[in-house]
């Protein structure tokens, strides 16, 4: 299967093992949650699925290379005890707790989330003398004479032997404790996620060209030359802070992450190609509907041209519709704690500048928090420090304004998708007016208008983008490729979903009925043969 599948797989296994029955136990015993075990090449992204699938599910990740660790480290440390057996003194070894166990009961006392996963890497590395251990630990949980806790679901992963020498192939009395799961390559699903996560266009549209490129491994006179999923999206990143560095992305840069020399002389020319496809295709003309030149000559353009050109609008719009996402998250947030505040500075039991305080230090605490236990993935991070960072800005604006100032009142928002005016509920619909709260009501309407406005430019780039399309090639494959593209990686849909797009709905509308309409001809054209 697929990374894609294979991360359903995990999180179907992982809520079957934590799913408890009428009297509070595990449906399924602890003894016979078989561990997981994930075969595939390197690269494909075994470590960030569970990454995805423990922030998803809310739950621990504890993460291991088994081949990092040695006898003491897996069972811990002998020491001597005293015992008494039938009225006399011996002396016994025990062992402290295991390196891996402790890390579970830390991660358990620092987030408060007695569930999670236990994921160790390489498992099929370890060496020789460890095999014992490990057979061990998967047949009962347990590292030594020390347990995993129960509500953490073991995962394991492994490359195949062709592309480790250091790999053991497990016997049948091993892989009869697992649950095992073949992960191959493959580009699609891989997009996907590329596009959430922000992957640099040139890199989605150069393996939409060459898909043959986007993994690779084999061995010649040179030596080893391959390329993986995590090659490529470790590429992007450096791509994206030296554009932002005003660097020259080089062949000897995208060779240290594309570590085919092949490959890698391919892509940085094709980038260079890319960066001029950006002033020459005049993307921003296009989005914002000023571009009026240039059509016929794209319409006759080879297919790769195309491509670049999709692949540009496409990538364009996606950081528009990521930007989007945040912004509405972090504004859903700080609508929440000026909701719970208002009332508060309503009433006189705290200044603005008091409440605001302690939101800030409120949500600084629980960041820290997160940092620490682990439970909270960048972007989430991310997000926290920008409510912060607002407040601060509002806290700043609150003690430097005059408390004559109540130009303004505004009211909090009602466009916030799923987010409805709570003022009444909150206490806020009184009569009084009061200055600080006001002022606090304003600086957010300015923030909701400022972020109507970036909405209402998304869309007018949308519309553009397909109306520049259809214009050009008419409604053909172009509009398939690129309604194709915005559906990939989840950002599109949720804004057109909230916002709506006119342009979006009418093209998708018009080639699914297309589709329709062939297949029916195609169905008709069958028949009479057959007749």
């Amino acid at each position: 299967m697929n990374i894609r599948e294979a991360k359903q797989e995990i999180k179907d296994t992982v809520e079957a093992y934590l799913t408890k029955d009428a009297a509070g136990d595990y449906a399924i015993p602890i003894e016979k949650q078989r561990p997981i075990l994930l075969i595939g090449p390197p690269g494909i992204g075994k470590t960030a699925i569970m990454e995805q699938v423990a922030s998803e599910m809310g739950i621990n990740l504890v993460s291991y290379t088994m081949t990092h660790h040695t006898r003491q480290s897996l069972i811990g440390l002998p020491y001597i005890v005293k015992h008494t057996y039938g009225g006399r003194e011996y002396s016994v070894t025990e062992y402290t707790m295991s390196e891996i166990v402790a890390s579970v009961y830390d991660r358990i006392e620092r987030s408060g989330v007695r569930e999670g996963i236990l994921f160790l890497d390489e498992i099929n590395c370890v060496s020789e003398t460890l095999s014992p251990t490990l057979l061990q630990f998967l047949q009962y949980k347990t590292f030594g004479t020390h347990r995993i806790p129960d509500g953490f679901v073991v995962v394991t992963a492994g490359n195949p032997p062709e592309y480790n020498k250091s790999v053991r192939d497990f016997d049948i009395v091993t892989l009869d404790r697992v649950k095992r799961i073949y992960v191959e390559e493959d580009l699609e699903p891989w997009r996907n996620y590329a596009v959430a996560q922000g992957v640099h266009g040139a890199i989605l549209a150069y393996l939409s060209i060459r898909r043959e490129h986007f993994y690779s491994i084999h061995q010649d006179l040179d030596g080893k030359r391959f390329v993986t999923a995590r090659g490529w999206e470790d590429l992007s990143r450096m791509i994206c802070v030296y554009e932002q560095l005003g660097k020259k992305v080089t062949e000897d840069l995208v060779v240290q992450y594309v570590q085919d020399t092949d490959i890698a002389a391919s892509f940085t020319s094709y980038y260079e190609l890319y960066l001029r496809y950006r002033d020459l295709f005049r993307i921003e003309d296009i989005l914002s509907g000023t571009c009026t030149e240039g059509g016929e000559t794209l319409a006759k353009a080879p297919f790769d041209e195309k491509l670049s050109l999709l692949g540009l609008l496409t990538d364009r719009l996606n950081s528009n519709f990521r930007t989007y996402a945040e912004d509405l998250a972090t504004q859903k947030s700080i609508f929440s704690i000026l909701k719970k505040m208002l009332p508060q500075v309503r009433s006189g039991s705290l200044s603005a500048s008091d409440a605001l305080t302690d939101a800030i230090e409120s949500c600084t605490f629980a960041l820290e928090n997160a940092k620490k236990a682990g439970i909270e993935d960048r972007r989430q991070m991310s997000r926290d420090k920008s409510v912060i960072a607002a407040l601060k800005d509002l806290l700043k604006e609150t003690m430097a304004s005059d408390e004559g100032n109540t130009e303004g009142s505004g009211t909090l928002t009602q466009k916030i998708p799923g987010v409805h005016d709570a003022l009444a509920a909150a206490g806020t619909s009184s009569c009084r007016t009061d200055p600080a709260a006001d002022r606090i009501k304003s600086w957010f309407a300015a923030r909701e208008a400022a972020r109507q406005e970036k909405i209402r430019e998304c869309g007018d780039a949308l519309t553009n983008s397909f109306h520049f399309l259809a214009n050009t090639y008419g409604e053909g494959q172009e509009l398939v490729m690129f309604l194709t593209q915005l559906t990939e990686g989840g950002v599109c849909l949720p804004f057109v979903n909230d916002n709506g797009n006119e342009a979006f709905y009418h093209y998708n509308k018009l080639l699914l009925l297309k589709d329709h309409r062939a297949e029916i001809k195609e169905e008709i054209e069958q028949t009479m043969k057959l007749n």
